[in-house]
């Protein structure tokens, strides 16, 4: 290695030097005061995995009826912009219910939903208008070869269990105490994060990010690590009020 001596003096090196660490310093700083502007400035949920799909199995009064996955797919184009698509299938004996549910890729909070149901031979299809400008939501039902029309007026970031799953996991936030309110089409709902507690799903005992609702009508489990996977959901899901356990996951 050659080294070549620089032709300044040594004051002027240790002034140069000096230049150089507080440039450096001044840098670090910048780093350290802007990015946490701008995280917070975008503030929506971060997108998750896409192609990511669950596998679950339904429970009601603890024994097996049906199973179910909840995936979470790409960007897709309705009515000339772009939504996420969650979609959600559950099969049991006499019942078939798919939901694909379009949500806003900065909300996480629905926008469509297309819902196909077959209960005992029964066929309906559900198609559901989200308005996020009026908080309006027009269901058209086609079944028997009628269709019928409802608007739920005034209902502001309305929510859907799925749609909540996704935007809690994307806030990256699971602190004790920490509440949320999931305004469903018909109700509001309350969920707080409480203690942490153990869940055994899928011949696994995992750590748990545990939410409680107020009413207690829904009772949810996270992974307690940074995917924060739903490891079992009990409660309403669609007609039904039944418990979803983890049965395979794929990231």
């Amino acid at each position: 290695m050659i080294l070549i001596k620089p032709k300044y003096s040594s004051m002027t090196s240790i002034t140069v030097l000096n230049k150089a660490r507080v440039l450096r310093l001044w840098l670090a700083l910048t780093v350290f005061v802007v990015w946490p502007g701008l995280a917070h400035a975008q503030n929506p949920p971060r997108p998750l995995p896409v192609g990511e799909s669950i596998s679950y199995t339904i429970k009601k009064f603890g024994v097996k009826v049906g199973e179910a996955t909840l995936a979470f797919g790409g960007l897709e184009k309705i009515e000339g912009r772009e939504f996420y698509r969650i979609t959600f299938v559950a099969k049991a004996p006499n019942f078939f219910d798919e939901e694909k549910i379009f949500i806003d890729p900065q909300t996480f909070y629905p926008r469509l939903v297309q819902r196909n149901l077959n209960i005992f031979g029964k066929k309906e299809r559900i198609t559901e208008h989200y308005d996020a400008a009026s908080g309006d939501i027009k269901i058209v039902k086609e079944a028997g070869g009628k269709i019928s029309e409802q608007v739920i007026a005034g209902k502001k970031n309305a929510d859907n269990i799925y749609c909540f799953l996704y935007r809690f996991r994307g806030q990256g936030k699971a602190d004790k105490g920490l509440k949320f309110t999931m305004q469903l089409p018909t109700k509001n709902v309350q969920l707080e994060v409480k203690d942490k507690s153990k869940v055994k799903v899928a011949g696994r005992t995992y750590e748990a990010v545990y939410l409680e609702s107020d009413p207690k009508e829904y009772k949810i489990w996270f992974e307690a690590g940074p995917r924060l996977v739903p490891l079992r959901i009990d409660g309403a899901m669609g007609i039904v009020n039944t418990s979803l356990v983890l049965s395979e996951y794929h990231p």
